[in-house]
Parts: structure tokens; C-alpha cells; sequence
């Protein structure tokens, strides 16, 4: 019997990390270490997320894909070798990123790596805080080729100035960095392919400048993708709360819904989601199994697509992003 899961966090240190989703989330992260990323729900090699509720707890969402991928993905598509679609993250950046790209569909077989089209929603932000998402008008291949060789390539990046609530979409093939004083959740394709354009002429956690990625990424950037907008606030009305749609895509959806009161939605349909608090706390109960996952804000959970009962609580001023893998 299938119900909601929720998974033990994956923590990783990254040179850029901080303590954020300690003090955030209260999130029970490694002491001592700059932690940039909690992998939150992950069915990458190495990294299966282990079930933390319920009768199957114990075991990992490796696991799930075995023995119940049908229940679980419903009409969605798994990735290659039957894995899990999605990889779903929290991002602690307290410096910048690198200035990086993910490969597209089109080129990720040729330079032996995996597409990742991703999404940003913005959980908290320094006051200063800033992306960098795609090319300022009119920045040609050419021109950015020499900005790189020169070490000015920062230069060709639209910068656009964030907040809290904030969101971005990140097609492959978009170039991209994370400035610093940024929480974020991420939603992204099962991938981790990562191709560096420049990294701040900084040092890795070995003391050593991290490898650099120059034709690979040539190869992936769409050199037309000119200074994209953030994901527009426009919300729409239901009889409990207020919800508006961040991304529309073949790979997945996501809304973010809002509660000012305490209130409920019913999830319908077969589809697998992933709800992800943002603020406040909820709980979701599927009446067939009887199970009720209790969420905090930072906190993950899946929704396989056989379950037919769910009811999200939510508890006064929560929000939640609800994601539907496609």
C-alpha cells in the first residue's frame, strides 16, 4: 500500500553554501560544513532518498522505482534507466554560483551528458540579492567568446535583482548563476550535468580552481535567449486560497498556492506531485491508507499518482508549491 512520502534530506557542501537552511528550516545539517544544497527527493546514482514515514520507511526511492514505478509516475514519463523524473533541491547560496549551462535535449547525447531544464522559486533573499539568467540584448557568439578569454564574461549576463517569492524558469540551454544571499527551491529534470562558463577565478573546496567547461558549454548556450523576465505574480482566486501557475511545460508543471486562513484543497485526478512548503506548515492525508504526512516549511512530499483521496491542510499564512511531473 502506497501513501504520501516524505524522505530524508541529502546534504551536500558546496564552496558556496552556508548554514541558511539550518537557521531557515531547522534542517539537522552536517556542523562544521559550508552546506549549498539539500537534495530533498532524489533517485540519482549514489543518491536514492530514503523514506523517513510510514510502513516503507527505511527504504529508498530507488527502491519505489522497482517494485511500484507504475503507481508511483501514473502518466509521467521516468527518465533514462526508469529512474525518477524530477530531482527536487533546496539551495543555499552565500556566495555566487558559477556562470553555467545545462546541456538541451538536441546536444546532451553528443556531449555525453543529461538535459536539465529547471525552475527557481526564490524562498528568501539578501537585500541586494540578484540572478544571473540569460544574455543581455544583443550579446553575440563571438563577442562572448572573447569576454571569456579575457575574463570579463560575467559581463554578457543579464542580472536581474530578486526577492522572496520571486520565480525563474530555466529551459536547458539557458545560461545561468545563482548570485549570493539566496535560498531557493529548485525543481529540475532528473539530470546532474553541469557545464561551467566561468567560476570567479575562486578555489574549489581542495584548494584548487574547479574544472571549467568552455566547449561543451559553447556547444549548449542558446546564444538568442536575451534577458528573460521572471515568472509573472498573477494570482487567481479559489474559494480557499489563491494559487498562480510558475511553469507550463512538457517535463512538469508547478503552481504555487497560497493561504492567508487555514484551509484545505483536494488534490484530483492520477497525476504524481510533489508538494514543497514554502511558509507555514500542512498536513496531507490520503484516506485510503490512513496515512497523514505532517509538512513544515522546507519540508517535501510525494504524492504517488495511484492515490485518489488526498487533502492538503494547510495552516494559516502557508504557502506550497505543487509540482506535476508530465
Amino acid at each position: 500500500m502506497l501513501y504520501p512520502f516524505v524522505f530524508q534530506p541529502i546534504f551536500k557542501d558546496r564552496i558556496w553554501g552556508g548554514r541558511e537552511l539550518e537557521q531557515l528550516f531547522a534542517k539537522q545539517i552536517p556542523a562544521g560544513k559550508p552546506i549549498g544544497e539539500s537534495w530533498e527527493i532524489s533517485d540519482r546514482p549514489g543518491d536514492a532518498s530514503v523514506i523517513a514515514n510510514g510502513s516503507l520507511a527505511g527504504k529508498n526511492l530507488r527502491w519505489l522505482m522497482e517494485n511500484h514505478a507504475a503507481e508511483i509516475l501514473g502518466d509521467a514519463k521516468p527518465a533514462a534507466e526508469n529512474r525518477f523524473p524530477l530531482l527536487c533541491k533546496i539551495l543555499d547560496a552565500r556566495e555566487k554560483l558559477s556562470l553555467q549551462v545545462h546541456p538541451p535535449a538536441s546536444k546532451a547525447a553528443e556531449l555525453k551528458g543529461e538535459p536539465k531544464t529547471e525552475m527557481w522559486f526564490i524562498a528568501d533573499a539578501a537585500p541586494d540579492a540578484s540572478l544571473y539568467v540569460g544574455l543581455k540584448n544583443g550579446v553575440t557568439r563571438a563577442e562572448f567568446e572573447k569576454k571569456i578569454a579575457d575574463g570579463s564574461v560575467a559581463d554578457c549576463f543579464h542580472k536581474i535583482p530578486v526577492r522572496a517569492g520571486d520565480t525563474m524558469f530555466l529551459p536547458s540551454g539557458r545560461v545561468h548563476a545563482i548570485g549570493d544571499g539566496l535560498v531557493i527551491f529548485e525543481i529540475q529534470q532528473n539530470s546532474d550535468t553541469t557545464y561551467r562558463v566561468f567560476d570567479w577565478n575562486r578555489v574549489g573546496l581542495d584548494g584548487k580552481p574547479r574544472e571549467l567547461h568552455i566547449a561543451q558549454s559553447l556547444t549548449s548556450i542558446d546564444f538568442n535567449d536575451f534577458e528573460p523576465k521572471l515568472v509573472p505574480a498573477n494570482y487567481r482566486n479559489a474559494p480557499n486560497f489563491k494559487f498562480r501557475q510558475l511553469v507550463e511545460d512538457p517535463l512538469f508543471n508547478v503552481q504555487e498556492m497560497v493561504f492567508e486562513n487555514a484551509g484545505f484543497v483536494k488534490l484530483s485526478g492520477s497525476y504524481l506531485r510533489i508538494i514543497a512548503i514554502t511558509k507555514g506548515a500542512a498536513t496531507i492525508a490520503d484516506d485510503s491508507s490512513g496515512i497523514v504526512a505532517e509538512l513544515k516549511s522546507g519540508d517535501f512530499c510525494l504524492v504517488p499518482a495511484c492515490l485518489k483521496n488526498v487533502e492538503i491542510q494547510a495552516a494559516m499564512n502557508t504557502s506550497f508549491l505543487c509540482v506535476e511531473a508530465n
